[in-house]
């Protein structure tokens, strides 16, 4: 039981150091306003590298599939809508779009 107790401690060290401290060494700097801009786009630019691979690999037997649901899905994201539209009608978009296709 103690040796569990020093494990999951030093785990949670050894997980929180790196995560910390890249946070506590920015806070202590000045950025530029570019720079913060730059940083802000980060998250996007992740997201977008996460997701796009997964719209073309939706369908293996049709990309276009995938290419329209994720059109619509960016579309209805731009108009500011809330996010569940652009997945229901991304959804829809991509269902239709199958069955046109399989007929």
């Amino acid at each position: 039981m103690r040796t569990e107790i020093f494990l999951v401690l030093g785990m949670s060290i050894a997980t929180m150091i790196p995560r910390l401290l890249p946070v506590w060494l920015i806070s202590k700097l000045k950025l530029t306003s570019f720079t913060e801009s730059w940083l802000k786009g980060v998250p996007y630019a992740s997201l977008g590298a996460l997701i796009f691979p997964g719209i073309l690999n939706a369908d293996p037997g049709s990309e276009w599939t995938g290419i329209l649901g994720g059109t619509v899905a960016f579309m209805f994201a731009l108009s500011r809508l809330p996010a569940y539209y652009a997945v229901i009608f991304a959804v829809i978009t991509a269902s239709v779009f199958k069955l046109i296709e399989s007929s």
